[in-house]
């Protein structure tokens, strides 16, 4: 692996985002047109700007699905690769990549369905199916000895890992290793000089323990995006006003304070009187464009679209109707995963 190497941040120049596709062996079975309409949608907004991988034990369907609303153009920009799924969370069972000037390394970490939640053994086997089958070209590095998911981790692509304890501390990751060893195996591992922790945030519904890209994200110039709450009846009021304060005291590697930008907190949604962990943070960095989570409520979708765009001056800002996706606990960025790396169309 090249040492001087660094986990990349998601605004860095991307060959594709990968998608996993939802079929009717998961728990999208139940309202499977509708996900599957909603993955079209992302489809269609990501061939527009690059590459878009498409890991399918139906490839064949999803073909023809996406034939039906993309052009001849955006269905050229479509690699798909037949593989068994459990599920469709590609931002954790996906590869973790390293570059340093053209050279890529693709870390293949354990996901074990966030700490054997749920059944993940074909979810886990994806990247080494994509490696042998030489859909993806880069050095293939096996941390399957550790479990890491990319959802629990940030990076500033200049040496700095944002992560939050509860996850990474949570039952079923990696005991016995104590806070500072795991720090330590991610210094080693994603070639970082810092790991910074945030120790607060919760939304209810969340299967992950809390996963920092439903929290906080890292953006160019040193600015933190993160979600507020001003609700004091809200059950997530108290924690997330901590986690404001601890974003305070942080401070780049020069020093200095990191500049803030803070995104509503969706109104509380409902499925069969549970609260689903709906979140604008969970947003998707293209090459040119983000495209964010909506959940129909226009004004807070207005003000998310807002703030997201004075962190990304110059891109397009899309948004995508998720209120399906956050179904099963999840949104936009937890569907997908970038690559950096080559993607070869015919293997």
């Amino acid at each position: 692996m090249n040492n001087n190497a660094t986990m990349l941040p998601e605004w860095a120049n991307q060959s594709a985002i990968q998608l996993t596709w939802p079929h009717k062996g998961t728990d999208w079975r139940d309202y499977l047109d509708d996900i599957c309409a909603t993955y079209v949608e992302m489809a269609d907004a990501i061939t527009r700007y690059e590459q878009l991988l498409i890991v399918s034990p139906e490839p064949e369907d999803v073909k023809m699905m996406l034939s039906k609303r993309l052009t001849k153009c955006q269905m050229d920009n479509v690699v798909f690769h037949k593989c068994p799924t459990n599920d469709t969370w590609a931002r954790d069972h996906g590869f973790i990549t390293l570059g340093n000037n053209g050279t890529y390394s693709l870390l293949d970490f354990c996901f074990n369905g966030w700490g054997n939640k749920f059944k993940a053994e074909l979810d886990n086997a994806i990247n080494l199916s994509l490696y042998e089958n030489r859909v993806i070209e880069g050095n293939y590095v096996d941390h399957n000895n550790f479990v890491l998911e990319g959802g629990s981790i940030e990076s500033d692509g200049h040496g700095t890992i944002f992560t939050t304890s509860q996850c990474l501390l949570a039952p079923n990751r990696n005991q016995p290793l104590t806070r500072e060893e795991i720090a330590q195996q991610l210094r080693n591992m994603l070639h970082a000089e810092r790991i910074i922790w945030i120790d607060h945030g919760h939304l209810d519904g969340d299967d992950t323990d809390g996963h920092i890209d439903t929290l906080v994200r890292i953006t160019p110039d040193d600015t933190l995006l993160y979600i507020g709450c001003d609700d004091k009846d809200d059950s997530h009021y108290d924690d997330l006003k901590q986690m404001e304060e601890q974003l305070k005291t942080f401070r780049t590697a020069e020093g200095k304070p990191y500049r803030l930008l803070r995104l509503p907190m969706p109104a509380a949604i409902y499925d069969d009187g549970d609260r689903l962990p709906a979140t604008y943070a969970n947003y998707v960095i293209l090459n040119g464009a983000v495209i964010y989570p909506t959940y129909n409520q226009p004004d807070k979708d207005a003000e998310a679209e807002s703030v997201i765009r004075t962190a990304f001056p110059g891109r397009d800002i899309i948004g995508i109707d998720s209120r399906t996706v956050i179904r099963q606990h999840g949104s936009l960025h937890c569907c997908t995963m970038q690559l950096y790396s080559r993607i070869n169309k015919k293997q």
